[in-house]
C-alpha cells in the first residue's frame, strides 16, 4: 500500500532506523534520532544501489515521488540516476576558477617557456588525455590521493606503465604549482 503523508508526518523514531515503503522502490527511512529521509532503492548493471532523494519535510512525498520518477526514467534509458547526479554535481564546480583544469593549463602554459615544442606537446596530449578527463572537473583542493591513483590505474589498464607513471608525477607538479 502506497504512503500518505499523514504516516510520513506520524513517523515517531525507534530504537533501530526503519523504513515506511511506497512503492517502485522508494522508501521513508526514520533514523533513531528522528531524521526522516527519502531513499530508492534500484539495481544498475546486476548491483544493488541506493538513490538519495531528500530529506522529510523538506522533500514532501509528492516530490520525492517525482524525483523517484525521473530516476526510473533514466534507468530505463540505461543511466545510472547516481552517477548522473554526481556527474550533474561535479558540473557545477567544472567552471570555478580553481579546478584541476584551470590550474593544470596554468601550469602548462609557464612550463612551455622551459622546454622543446616537441615536449611540450606530449606533456599536453598527456594531460588532455588522460589526465584532465578523469580530474579537470574537480576543485583541486577537493582531489585525493585516491582519485590520482584511481585515474593511473586506468592508464595502466591499457598497458601504458610509463605513461601512468609519468601522469602521477604531472599531477604532483601541478599540485605543487596550486600550493
Amino acid at each position: 500500500m502506497p504512503l500518505n503523508d499523514a504516516k510520513a508526518k506520524n513517523a515517531k523514531p525507534r530504537e533501530k532506523a526503519y523504513r515506511l515503503s511506497d512503492e517502485r522502490g522508494m522508501y521513508l527511512e526514520v533514523s533513531p534520532t528522528g531524521g526522516r529521509y527519502w531513499r530508492m532503492a534500484y539495481r544498475f548493471e546486476g548491483k544493488r544501489k541506493l538513490l538519495a532523494l531528500g530529506t522529510y519535510p523538506d522533500v514532501g512525498l509528492a516530490r520525492a515521488r517525482e524525483l523517484r520518477d525521473d530516476a526510473r526514467r533514466q534507468l530505463a534509458s540505461g543511466v545510472d540516476p547516481s552517477a548522473a547526479k554526481k556527474a550533474a554535481k561535479q558540473a557545477k564546480f567544472a567552471a570555478t576558477p580553481d579546478s584541476f583544469e584551470v590550474i593544470a593549463r596554468e601550469c602548462l602554459a609557464k612550463h612551455q617557456r622551459s622546454c622543446a615544442d616537441v615536449t611540450y606537446g606530449r606533456l599536453e596530449s598527456l594531460f588532455d588525455r588522460d589526465i584532465l578527463p578523469y580530474l579537470g572537473s574537480k576543485p583541486i583542493k577537493d582531489i585525493a590521493a585516491p582519485e590520482v591513483l584511481a585515474m593511473a590505474r586506468r592508464i595502466e589498464a591499457r598497458g601504458a606503465l610509463y605513461t601512468a607513471h609519468r601522469a602521477v608525477n604531472n599531477c604532483g607538479q601541478v599540485f605543487r604549482y596550486a600550493v
